[in-house]
């Protein structure tokens, strides 16, 4: 099982309480993230590493809507790392 603390990234949901999800594998977890980020994408116009990269150097805000789409990019890394690393060991 794998767990993601997650906020609603719609931005016309005025809404910063947490929920923890719970998912059957890493996988589903790494989809639903993707989707995620795919919604803050369209939204700024920009992918989420390029973001990402200029969020780490802090040419980005650190509202709240930054701060959870940086969140849910460092999420992705380590569940894309996670798998790759299982992808490794059975091969």
């Amino acid at each position: 099982m794998a767990t993601l603390d997650v906020r609603n990234p719609a931005p016309e949901v005025d809404d910063m309480r947490k929920q923890t999800i719970t998912f059957d594998s890493p996988l589903d977890a790494l989809v639903a993230v993707a989707k995620r980020l795919s919604l803050y994408e369209v939204e700024a116009g920009m992918d989420s590493a390029d973001f990402f990269a200029r969020y780490a150097r802090g040419e980005s805000g650190d509202d709240a809507r930054s701060v959870e789409w940086a969140n849910d990019y460092r999420h992705f890394l380590a569940l894309h790392d996670y798998l790759e690393e299982r992808l490794h060991e059975a091969a």
